[in-house]
């Protein structure tokens, strides 16, 4: 598996291929504290273009910052470095890689063409609403992948239901393609099914969202 190092500001970001191919590429987004898989998913095998999977910061072989400071709207900006970098793709996203695959597909709507959320880790975050405030203990002492302040933040990310939908209206409006967004997820926490209920989102299962994507 090749990869190469995109800048993001200060972070390094490792864009992996694990498939080669003309065409339109696929863009996987992987779950909190996971990172690109060594070899392509046998369930993403019949996409007939490239295939690339991003490290997201504090993942895999990209960098880890000091300090923390993890968004859901950082690792957007990381996903859409690497759709600069492709020029265009369609999106597969998985558990925290689907919000994120959600948040890319509205923000750069001329550019994603259809994304895909799926069932992983870091799919619920922190619910819809900011908890009661606390201090997050890490392990300071981790220096490996994945970072400890990106599972203790991102684990806790608030999200929305209105702010997740207005990112799926913007996707469905300015995409012009049908469907624009498609869930194949079982979990569904509150911001999922909002958007699950938003005109112009499909539940479809993976094969059959790929192949009407690759059609497009």
């Amino acid at each position: 598996m090749s990869h190469v190092l995109l800048r993001h500001s200060k972070v390094k970001l490792a864009l992996h291929q694990l498939a080669p191919g003309p065409g339109r590429a696929l863009l996987l987004l992987h779950g909190l504290g996971e990172r690109t898989p060594a070899r392509l998913p046998e369930e993403l095998a019949s996409w007939p273009g490239p295939v690339f999977g991003l490290d997201f910061t504090g993942h895999g072989l990209s960098d880890v910052p000091t300090g923390g400071g993890y968004t859901a709207e950082i690792l957007m900006a990381d996903a859409d470095t690497a759709l600069r970098h492709l020029g265009e793709a369609t999106l597969v996203g998985r558990g925290l890689g689907a919000y994120v695959a959600l948040l890319l597909a509205g923000a750069r709507a001329e550019r994603v063409r259809g994304a895909v959320l799926r069932d992983g880790p870091g799919l619920a975050g922190g619910g819809p609403r900011p908890p009661s405030p606390t201090v997050v203990a890490v392990d300071r002492a981790a220096v490996a992948p994945p970072d400890p302040f990106a599972l203790a933040e991102l684990s806790r990310d608030v999200r929305p239901p209105d702010y997740a939908t207005s990112f799926a209206r913007l996707a469905v409006q300015l995409s012009g393609r049908a469907p624009a967004l498609s869930i194949a997820a079982v979990e569904r926490p509150p911001w999922l099914q909002a958007v699950a209920e938003e005109p112009g989102v499909e539940e479809l299962r993976l094969a059959e969202a790929l192949a009407g994507y690759a059609r497009a």
